[in-house]
Parts: structure tokens; sequence; C-alpha cells
């Protein structure tokens, strides 16, 4: 007997082990997940959280703010080869740090090439993150809270990011970085919309997606669960109240791009659906076919793949046969990632550890729910990946 050409004992046993090994065992508070099949669902569990919870979806952002990007660039708004800055004129002297940092100042030269667009869908910019704590950037990163989400408006997060240099030459490496916060602020400057509207009008009214926000209202705040952090001894620590306490119920000063939005199960898997179906979803066309085929190759220069390319300390995707595109990690060499999986298959995750994948070989879609930071304290979104495919009938 097989579910949507998927064995259903194996399926179910995916649910188990994730109930044993993590929710029992007290590593995660809950965890809610989607298997789908096309347009169909062959599997949807969820245990110690509501079906319809709002889920903190962090970088799971990204994706939606460079598909919301390149519908600006199907518009001829806009080019990915423009550079950043005719749009952003406060980045046009960046420099590439050289020496200083801490109470020294920081010495800079030019960037051997302009900074583009692309290097803003695929992390390729020179920027970073204050969580890499690698480098005497990524420290200012967090002297000066430019990450800040209470303490930033668009506006001063890129008067701010324009003081730090630049961590290499665009387009010479790959660092996890702010890079997609930039292009939410690209896309409110080329729009002259805040970037929730233009969501909204763009992508979630469209797509009938009527439970994502970057500030949960008040008549659904009920919904939001907590949300934890890891820790050594308690497994876990309270990090964000749930409902009305919570900071996605009082709003922010500055939305960010790059992971401020929170949404559902059933909205992440109707946006999984209109990539799966192409860039459509029941006759609205969200993005052409061809614009996520440019979005879901990989960018990367010289077709390598993040092992040869990375220089985070993090991220939210695996480094070997990974590629990264316009807003997605994606499989260019299956066999190298030593996980089942499709070469073309595409992927991005969250720091609360949520995560999803879109198969277009084998038509599959994950979605994995969870609130537990950081995301690489356990394995679960590999084991959950490996055991979907070991469900899959002969």
């Amino acid at each position: 007997m097989t579910d949507l050409g998927f064995l259903p004992d194996r399926l179910a046993r995916i649910s188990d082990h994730i109930q044993t090994n993590y929710l029992d065992a007290g590593k995660l508070p809950f965890a809610s997940l989607l298997i789908g099949r096309g347009d169909e669902i062959a599997h949807q569990w969820s245990s110690g959280v509501a079906e319809d919870a709002i889920f903190r979806i962090a970088s799971m952002t990204k994706p939606i703010t460079s598909v919301a990007f390149m519908q600006l660039v199907e518009q001829g708004k806009v080019a990915v080869t423009d550079p950043v800055a005719k749009y952003i004129p406060e980045f046009a002297k960046l420099g590439v740090f050289v020496a200083g940092g801490g109470n020294v100042p920081f010495v800079t030269r030019p960037p051997a090439s302009p900074m583009r667009i692309v290097d803003v869908l695929r992390h390729t910019t020179g920027f970073t993150y204050s969580f890499q704590e690698r480098t005497n950037v990524d420290a200012a990163y967090r002297k000066t809270e430019v990450e800040s989400w209470n303490k930033n408006s668009s506006q001063g997060f890129i008067d701010t990011l324009a003081t730090i240099p630049l961590e290499f030459d665009p387009g010479s490496q790959w660092n996890y970085s702010v890079s997609t916060d930039v292009l939410g602020i690209l896309i409110e400057r080329i729009s002259g919309q805040p970037l929730f509207d233009y969501f909204h009008e763009h992508i979630f009214a469209p797509l009938g997606m009527k439970d994502t926000y970057f500030t949960v209202p008040p008549e659904k705040v009920g919904r939001v669960p907590q949300c934890f952090a890891f820790d050594p001894e308690k497994k876990m620590k309270l990090f964000d109240e749930a409902g009305a306490n919570s900071l996605w119920a009082k709003g922010w000063s500055f939305n960010s791009g790059g992971g401020g939005l929170a949404s559902t199960v059933a909205d992440y898997h109707r946006f999984c659906r209109m990539l799966l179906k192409g860039g459509a979803l029941d006759g609205v066309q969200i993005i052409s076919p061809k614009t996520l085929e440019l979005m879901t190759a990989n960018h990367l220069p010289g077709g390598q793949d993040l092992t040869q390319m990375s220089k985070s300390l993090f991220s939210e995707a695996e480094m070997a046969g990974i590629g990264f595109g316009l807003g997605f990690a994606t499989t260019i060499d299956s066999a190298a990632t030593l996980t089942p999986c499709s070469t073309g298959d595409f992927y991005w995750g969250g720091m609360y550890s949520t995560a999803f994948f879109v198969d277009p070989v084998e038509d599959i879609i994950m979605i994995f729910m969870t609130q537990l930071m950081p995301s690489s304290t356990y394995p679960v979104r590999r084991e959950i990946k490996t055991m979907i495919y070991s469900a899959l009938a002969a």
C-alpha cells in the first residue's frame, strides 16, 4: 500500500522519531510537520502545538523576500546586474576591511568590483551577521546593534551598515549575512511601499496566505506559541513569550526581510506549492517559470559549491554538494551531500529550527516547524529529509 507514492508506515515513523527522540526527550518544545506531493498532503502531524500555530519563521522569510524582489525585476524596474549603490547611494563609498576595529579606526580599501544586486541575492556582498563571531567586522555589527529590529528603521539600518567595512570583495566569497535585509530595503525603495504592504499586495493576498505577518494582529496572537533557546543544563530556556507578550505581537520599528516574519504551516505550504508549480497557484501567477528557474540555479562563481566559497561559521545550509541561487540553497551534486535527495531541490531554514525544502524532481514539499534556537543544536532537519526519501515506494 502506498500513499501518493510513499509507504505509509515509513511516513508514520518520521513523526514517531521526532516525538520519541526530541519531544519526549525534552529537546524540542513541540513540532509540526507537513509532507506534500504535488498539491496533495501525504503526511501532516503536530504534537504539543496547535496545527494553526503562528510560528516565528526567521530566515524562511528570505525566500519570500527574494521572490518579491524578482517580481520587480520582471516588471523592468531593476536588474540583477545593477550596482546596489544605484538604489542605495549610502553604500557608494563602502570599503573592504584591511585592518582595525575595536577601539582602533578601520582601515579599508576600495572594492575590486562594485557590489551588484546578484551579490545581495546570493550572499556574496561582503556583509556578515553579528553571530558569526569570526572577525572585527562582525564585532562591529554587535557593537552598533545594526541588526536590532527594535532600535532601527530601514534608513537607520542602511546608515549604520554604511559605516562598517565589507569583509571581502563583492562576488569573491560567500558569507551568510544581512544581505536579505538589504534586499527588503531595495524592495521598499524601488516599489515605494513598506515591505509588509508590498508582500501583502503581491504575494500574501494573491496566494491566500492569511496568517503571515511581521507583527501578528491582536485577534491572532493567541496562536503564537512560546519560543526557546538551547540551554546546556536545562535543554531549553524561554526566549520569547507566547501570545500577546510575544515580541511578534508588539511589533518592530524595522521589518526584517531577512528574518522577521511569522507564519503557519498552511500558509508556507501555499508558498511552497507555488514554487513547486513553477510560480503559479490556483490560477494566480506570482512569478514566471523562467524567473524561478533562474532563482533556483546555482549562482556561485565558477559553479562552485559552498565548501569552496563559504567563509561562514554558521549557515542554514549544508555545504558539500550545495550551491546557492537567488534566495535559496540548491543541491548541485546529490551524492556529495551524503543525504538522500535530488539534484535540483532547493531549500532554506530558520534560526528557530524551522525548515522547508522543495524537490521538483520527485514533486515533494516538506515544511517543519518548531521554536528552538539555534537551528544548529540538533540534526533533526537532516534526519527528517533522510526519512522522507526512505519512505518513497519503488
